[in-house]
């Protein structure tokens, strides 16, 4: 019998963690990655300092990996940047371990199907194995397995800054003013906000790390004026739970920015959803509202840190099984809506949950999450073990929780306030102060604490 194939599609943590638990199994992987090099999506946000400590952004099976090779493993209380958790961890497992024989950069998935059968076909479906289309320096090429694991992530598909979920009218016109998620203001970016008036959208972690950044580097270029552009009307539901945040540094992060507010240093504007972007004598318009009733702001730049959402295009041909308003597995959903749960109430979750009408189809790490704010590093971790395990066969294993969430505190994401027993980033008796609330890129911070996401 041939040994079974699993394409993986990305090979950031979590992927590179799938590919690890693959290896293991006896089982070949083979990671597809978009980037020139493994862990691309991180190297976007190396400026950042995750919330948590080495400890909980470590996969036990990448661990198992790196062991003969010499690897030191860092200090686990220690507080890695995204450019370091590279240094240390992604870069050396994927090229000092034999996951360095299954990776292919610069290789990105176009289209996924069955060979011989289209999507609406059923009989004899799930013996076919998978075609997978992707595009490199070559040209077009294809490659077959009997199972794919696709954690691509979320973070090339940001939500765009219009209210209702679609673009601003505009938004693309003025595109070369606008970035996505948190660009490094003080750092690799500083010439392009220097001096400018930056207008920052949006009310997560990441949001108002770079608001905290602009506030900096005002202090070191006159000229700089930071705006927070917030949809919501209270301000302080931004601010979370300060010194009862049992994660210092996130604490910390909410009560710098409160206190930034409160002397001035950051112009507020609430309730204000954006509907057009336009040009105003070589500036940036930004209006929320219709007609005379509209309300605008104008400045230099504008960094749009709303969120990110999956990217399912190449996917059309698979059977998913998606909740239409998440976009997760339908039975992953109700655990991780967050119009129901703050992102303390998540618990672990493994193939059960993430399994579709596609058999050997999995979705994994925050793409798994879909629109949700609330994915956890550690949690993609035990996905991908669960995973992993049932495509080996072993249900039993596959079925198993592995993964126990130590508590964090404070959470007010979702509408949901909690403490002590659920915070953010976490599950429910116990949470995890692991790389937090990534899919929407909300726990990062430069210069302070963030996430790390996969």
């Amino acid at each position: 019998m041939d040994k079974k194939t699993v394409a993986i599609i990305g090979a950031g943590p979590v992927g590179l963690a799938a590919a690890a638990h693959v290896l293991e199994r006896g089982i070949s992987p083979i990671v597809l990655e978009a980037g020139p090099e493994a862990g691309h999506a991180v190297r976007q946000w190396q400026h950042v300092q995750l919330f948590s400590p080495w400890e909980y952004n470590v996969d036990k099976a990448s661990t198992r990996l790196l062991a003969p090779t010499g690897w030191n493993s860092p200090n686990p209380s220690s507080y890695p940047t995204g450019g370091e958790l590279i240094e240390r961890y992604l870069a050396p497992l994927a090229t000092r371990t034999p996951l360095r024989d299954t990776i292919r950069t610069s290789s990105r998935v176009t289209a996924i199907s069955r060979v011989g059968f289209d999507k609406a076909k059923t009989k004899g479906r799930e013996q076919a194995p998978f075609e997978i289309r992707y595009q490199n320096g070559k040209g077009p090429e294809v490659l077959r397995a009997d199972a794919v694991i696709d954690v691509s992530g979320t973070w090339f598909s940001p939500n765009p800054a219009g209210s209702n979920g679609l673009p601003a009218i505009g938004e693309s016109e003025c595109g070369d003013r606008i970035a996505y998620g948190m660009p490094d203001v003080r750092g690799a970016a500083r010439g392009r906000y220097a001096g400018k008036t930056v207008a920052v959208l949006g009310a997560g972690h990441s949001a108002l790390g770079t608001l905290i950044d602009l506030a900096q580097l005002a202090e070191e270029v006159p000229g700089t004026k930071p705006v927070w552009l917030l949809r919501g009307g209270d301000p302080a539901k931004a601010f979370g739970g300060g010194s009862n945040d049992k994660l210092a540094a996130r604490g910390e992060l909410g009560s710098t920015f409160a206190a930034l507010v409160a002397a001035g240093k950051i112009k507020v504007e609430t309730g204000f959803g954006v509907t057009h972007l336009s040009d105003f004598e070589g500036r940036l318009r930004i209006s929320a509202g219709a007609c005379c009733g509209a309300r605008s702001v104008v400045a230099d730049e504008l960094v749009v840190s709303t969120g990110f959402r999956p990217a399912l295009s190449f996917l059309s041909e698979l059977r998913l099984r998606l909740d239409p308003a998440i976009e997760a597995p339908v039975a992953l959903a109700p655990l991780i809506d967050p119009n129901e749960h703050s992102c303390g109430t998540v618990r672990p979750h493994g193939a059960r949950e993430l399994a579709h009408d596609e058999p050997g189809f999995y979705l994994a790490g925050m793409k798994s999450y879909g629109r949700a704010p609330t994915f956890l590093m550690m949690t993609g971790y035990e996905q991908v073990r669960s995973i992993v395990a049932d495509i080996a066969g072993d249900k039993e294993a596959a079925a198993r929780v592995e993964l126990v969430l130590p508590e964090t505190g404070v959470c007010t994401r979702g509408g949901v306030e909690s403490a002590g027993a659920a915070g953010c980033c976490g599950g429910p008796a116990k949470t995890e102060p692991s790389a937090c609330c990534a899919a929407d890129e909300s726990a990062k911070k430069a210069g302070g604490a963030g996430c790390g996401c996969s």
